[in-house]
C-alpha cells in the first residue's frame, strides 16, 4: 500500500512523485571500461514499480515551496510493505557467490605455474586471510542538483565528476537531444568516484519536467550513505611461498566481494598482486556476491586501496618469518618486465622511490624485533608498504583554443576540478606550449556544452586532457600557418617546423623567419583564431606496462594502557613519471594519504545483516579522520618523466591511498607484535 493523499494535501506541497506518476524511463547504463561514456552506478530501474531491492533504494519525491513543508509532507506518506526474503549476510552468501569471466580488462581467474605445489615446497610460506569492511564517501559537499526546463531544453546544476557523460545519459533518457541538455559542474567540494549519477538526479529532472518549474534537491548526509554506493567489504586470501633468499616462488591471490548484479564497481583487488612483484607461479581470482544492498560503487583506488592492504601485510608478514628486512624482501623480487605478460615497463623507478625515502625516513632506526622501541606507556613501531595504480589515458578527451590578436588564449573543455588542481595544471600546459604568459590564459571548464572529455576518475584527467590540448595546439599551429598565407616570413614552413613564443609564430630552424600573431590575424582580418581537437588514441597503454608506485613509510605510537594508535610520522616516496605542479601534487599525494589513515583505523560501514540496513549513516558514528588523527606528512618523489605518456605525467589522484594502511599495520605490529589482519586497526583488536 502507498497513500500519498495526505502528503499531496499539505500547504506548499507542489508533487508527490511515486512510481505511479514517475515517467516511464529506461536503464542508466553502467559505468565500466568497456562504456567510458556511460555514468550509471545502479542497473536498478528508477521509481518505475513496486518492488524494493534494497534498503535505502527511493521511493518518492515530495516538491514542496520550502524544505520545511517538504519534511513534514513526507512524514505523512504511510506505506505497507510485503515481506521478501533477503540476502543481507556476507559469509552465507559465499555459497552462490559469482565468478566473472574478466575484472575490468583482465582475466579474471589466471594462473600461472603451479602456485599450490610450489607454495607447499616453499621453504618459507604465509598464508592467511585479510579483511576490510565496507567505507562510504563521505565528501565535504553532498550531492546536490539544481534543474530546469525551458520546453525540451534541460539545464542541470549539479555536483558531478561525470559532466559529458552526464548530459548524454539524460538525454537519453529523457527523449531529447544531446544539445538539448546541458549539465554545469565547474567545481566540486569533493568526489572520490561517488559523484556520478544516482537516483537523486533522475527523479529531479523528472518533477522539474511535471511540475513545470525548476527543482532544487540536497541529499542529508544520512541520504548519502543510503543512496550512494561506497566501497564493499572485502574477504582475501594471500599466500606467499618464498625459497630461502627470499625469492617468491608462489603467489596467491584470491577472495570474495560484495557486487550485486545492478552494481558497476568489480572492486579490483587481485589487480595489484599482477604488476608488483616477480614470482615463479601465481593464481589470482575474484568472487562476487549477491547482496540485496545499496550498490557499491568506485572510491578512492577501488580495488588497489583494499588489495595493497592483503598483499603488503603478507610481504611484511613473510619478512618477518625469514629474518630480514621488509624493504629488501621486496626489492629481491622487483621485476624487470611486466611480471605476467612481459610487456616492458614504460618507466619504473621504484627502487629509487625506496632507497630516497628510506634515507629520509630513517629506516634504519627500525628494531626488527617488535615491542622493542618504548617510551613509557607508548610502543613505537616503523612499517613500509608499496602502494601502485595503473596508468590510463582515456580516448576521445577534445579541448578547444581560441587565440586573439591580443595574444589571449582561451582553452576550454567540460573537464571537472574537485581540487585537484585541473585547471592551474592545464592553464600552465598551454602557457607553455603556446609560449605566453600563464596570466594570459583562460582555463574553461565545468559545462557540458564546451568539448567533451571522459570523467574525473581512474586518475586519467590530467593526462587525457594534456593530449587533447597538445592535439588542439597542433591544429592551432597549421591554422596560423595558413592564415599567415604567402606573404609572411613563415611561407613554406609547417606546423612541426615552427613554434609560439612572446606572442610570435617562429621558425624552429631560423628564428629570423617570425611573424607576430597580432600581424598574421590582422592580415587575414580576423580578430581571434579559433580550433577544436581530440587528443591521439592512447596506444602506450597497449605497448607498455604502466603504473604509478609508491613506497610508504610509517611510525606509530600504540599505548600499552588502552591500545590507542597514533600515527606519528607518514612519509610517501612516489615514482609517478614527472610532477607538473609540486604544489598542487603534494595535496593531492597528502589527501590520499590521509585518507589511507582513515581505511586503516577509523573507517567502517556497519550494515545491519538482518535488514541491510546502514547503522552508523552520521559523520558522528562513521569517522572519517579529523585533524587531530593526522600527523605531519612528507612527500618526496622521483621526478623521472616517463617518456611515454604525455608531458612525461602518470595519475597521482589514487596512488596517495594505495599501500597507506598496510603500512601503518606493518607499524602497528613492529610496534607490539600483533598481527591485525581485519581492518579497521581499532584498540579492541591490540588490548
Amino acid at each position: 500500500r502507498f497513500d500519498t493523499s495526505a502528503a499531496e494535501a499539505e500547504p506548499g506541497v507542489i508533487l508527490v512523485l511515486t512510481h505511479r506518476n514517475m515517467p516511464r524511463l529506461g536503464i542508466l547504463p553502467l559505468v565500466s571500461v568497456t562504456n567510458l561514456g556511460a555514468v550509471g552506478a545502479s542497473a536498478l530501474p528508477i521509481m518505475q514499480d513496486t518492488e524494493i531491492r534494497y534498503n535505502g533504494q527511493v521511493m518518492a519525491l515530495v516538491l514542496a515551496e520550502t524544505q520545511e513543508q517538504a519534511d513534514h509532507a513526507t512524514t505523512l506518506i504511510r506505506i505497507d510493505y510485503e515481506v521478501a526474503a533477503a540476502k543481507t549476510q556476507f559469509e552465507a552468501a559465499k555459497a552462490t557467490a559469482r565468478t566473472p569471466a574478466s575484472i575490468l580488462i583482465e582475466k579474471n581467474h589466471t594462473v600461472v605455474g603451479n602456485p599450490g605445489r610450489e607454495l607447499a615446497q616453499a621453504a618459507f610460506q604465509i598464508d592467511n586471510i585479510y579483511r576490510t569492511p565496507g567505507n562510504n564517501h563521505n565528501a565535504i559537499e553532498l550531492h546536490a542538483v539544481t534543474v530546469a526546463w525551458e520546453g525540451n531544453r534541460l539545464t542541470v546544476h549539479d555536483a558531478s565528476q561525470m559532466i559529458a557523460g552526464s548530459a548524454q545519459a539524460l538525454a537519453k533518457l529523457f527523449g531529447v537531444k544531446k544539445e538539448q541538455v546541458r549539465v554545469l559542474s565547474p567545481f566540486v567540494g569533493g568526489g572520490f568516484g561517488g559523484k556520478g549519477m544516482w537516483d537523486h538526479q533522475v527523479v529531479a529532472v523528472a518533477a522539474a519536467r511535471i511540475a513545470g518549474r525548476p527543482v532544487r534537491l540536497v541529499l542529508s548526509r544520512d541520504s548519502v550513505y543510503r543512496i550512494v554506493g561506497g566501497r564493499t567489504p572485502t574477504e582475501q586470501r594471500v599466500a606467499l611461498g618464498a625459497d630461502a633468499d627470499g625469492k617468491l616462488s608462489a603467489l596467491i591471490h584470491t577472495g570474495h566481494s560484495v557486487m550485486p548484479p545492478y552494481s558497476a564497481c568489480p572492486e579490483q583487488y587481485t589487480l595489484t598482486g599482477r604488476a608488483l612483484y616477480r614470482s615463479k607461479s601465481y593464481e589470482f581470482v575474484q568472487h562476487h556476491l549477491d547482496l540485496d544492498i545499496v550498490p557499491n560503487t568506485y572510491m578512492r583506488a577501488p580495488g588497489e586501496a583494499v588489495g595493497t592492504f592483503a598483499l603488503e601485510s603478507a610481504m611484511d608478514e613473510l619478512a618477518h618469518a625469514m629474518g630480514i628486512d621488509p624493504i629488501q624482501l621486496r626489492l629481491r623480487n622487483e621485476p624487470e618486465t611486466h611480471p605476467l605478460s612481459g610487456t616492458p615497463f614504460s618507466q619504473r623507478a621504484l627502487v629509487q622511490a625506496y632507497h630516497d625515502g628510506a634515507a629520509r625516513f630513517g629506516w634504519e632506526r627500525r628494531q626488527a624485533v617488535p615491542g622493542t622501541q618504548r617510551d613509557g606507556e607508548w610502543r613505537i613501531g616503523l612499517g613500509c608498504a608499496t602502494g601502485s595504480f595503473p596508468y590510463a589515458r582515456m580516448p576521445g578527451a577534445s579541448a578547444s583554443i581560441r587565440l586573439t590578436r591580443e595574444g589571449r588564449a582561451v582553452v576550454s573543455c567540460s573537464a571537472q576540478d574537485m581540487g585537484m588542481g585541473t585547471s592551474t595544471v592545464q592553464a600552465q600546459h598551454a602557457a607553455d606550449r603556446l609560449g605566453l604568459q600563464i596570466e594570459a590564459v583562460t582555463f574553461e571548464m565545468g559545462d557540458s556544452a564546451l568539448p567533451s572529455t571522459p570523467m574525473a576518475g581512474g586518475s586519467s584527467q590530467t593526462v587525457s586532457i594534456a593530449a587533447a590540448i597538445a592535439a588542439a595546439a597542433d591544429k592551432l599551429m597549421v591554422e596560423l600557418l595558413r592564415l599567415a598565407g604567402n606573404a609572411s616570413p613563415l611561407a613554406g614552413l609547417r606546423a612541426g617546423e615552427v613554434r609560439m613564443t612572446d606572442q610570435h609564430l617562429v621558425s624552429i630552424q631560423d628564428p629570423a623567419r617570425a611573424e607576430s600573431i597580432q600581424s598574421i590575424l590582422t592580415r587575414a582580418s580576423r580578430d581571434e583564431v579559433s580550433v577544436t581537437a581530440a587528443g591521439s588514441a592512447p596506444l602506450e597503454m597497449l605497448k607498455f606496462a604502466m603504473h604509478s608506485l609508491s613506497a610508504n613509510f610509517c611510525e606509530v605510537r600504540v599505548s600499552d594502557v588502552t591500545g590507542e594508535v597514533r600515527v606519528t610520522r607518514l612519509l610517501g616516496a612516489f615514482d609517478c613519471g614527472a610532477i607538473l605542479n609540486p604544489k598542487t601534487a603534494t595535496s593531492q599525494f597528502k589527501g590520499g594519504m590521509i585518507m589511507g589513515i582513515g581505511l586503516a583505523l577509523t573507517e567502517e560501514t556497519l550494515f545491519d545483516e538482518r535488514s541491510g540496513r546502514i547503522m552508523n549513516a552520521t559523520l558522528a558514528d562513521y569517522h572519517i579522520p579529523s585533524h587531530l588523527d593526522v600527523p605531519e606528512i612528507e612527500v618526496m618523489w622521483t621526478g623521472v618523466p616517463d617518456p611515454r605518456s604525455p608531458l612525461g605525467a602518470r595519475g597521482i589522484g589514487e596512488i596517495g591511498i594505495t599501500g597507506v594502511a598496510a603500512a601503518i599495520a606493518n607499524a602497528v605490529f613492529n610496534a607490539t607484535g600483533k598481527r591485525v589482519r581485519d581492518l579497521p586497526i581499532t584498540l579492541d583488536k591490540l588490548l
